[in-house]
């Protein structure tokens, strides 16, 4: 994937250089998500391929609005308020657009905590976790709705974007996807 919403020399330095790995995956998975929308049309915002799955749009405006509240009640960011996160007109560009906006200053807050405030205890629903597994949990949460729309482009016949690898539609020299006991015994 060549794309980049926020290019490498846009994501700041962290104050902890261990947590440095933090900042770089978050900004590449805003990265991923952005590439994924980019691949449906306006007109494909309603689609669902189930009735009891949700619509393209459903899980745009749950991934802008659940980021606002992973990060501003779970881990205790700098956050607009709640009726500021959505585009005034949602489509495919301003919701990418709105998702990159909302994730550069956390990267800025997020690359001057010190260690202690990554392992201070807070709530998340009705636990307590570290504010780096809750961090974590994030990037699951969002990774897992990237992949379900990965799935609707399938199902719409559209091509798959390659994330992490070679997909059926996207392979390149050398990409090697691991299907035989011989490539997963290479050192």
């Amino acid at each position: 994937m060549t794309y980049s919403a926020i290019a490498e020399v846009e994501i700041p330095r962290a104050s902890v250089p261990l947590l440095q790995h933090v900042l770089d995956t978050y900004a590449s998975e805003v990265n991923k998500i952005s590439y994924v929308w980019a691949q449906f049309a306006d007109g494909e915002m309603e689609y669902r391929p189930h009735a009891r799955s949700a619509t393209v749009r459903e899980i745009i405006r749950h991934e802008l609005l659940s980021e606002r509240r992973f990060f501003g009640e779970f881990l205790g960011t700098p956050e607009p308020a709640a009726d500021q996160v959505m585009p005034k007109e949602l489509s495919i560009a301003s919701s990418s657009q709105r998702l990159v906006e909302l994730a550069k200053p956390r990267l800025a807050f997020l690359a001057g905590q010190p260690e202690n405030w990554w392992l201070e205890q807070r709530p998340f629903f009705d636990v307590t976790r570290e504010r780096i597994w809750i961090f974590w949990r994030r990037i699951l949460h969002s990774a897992h709705h990237r992949t379900q729309l990965d799935v609707y482009l399938r199902m719409l016949d559209k091509p798959v974007p390659a994330i992490y690898g070679p997909t059926a539609d996207v392979t390149w020299t050398g990409a090697d996807p691991t299907r035989t006991v011989e490539a997963a015994s290479r050192r």
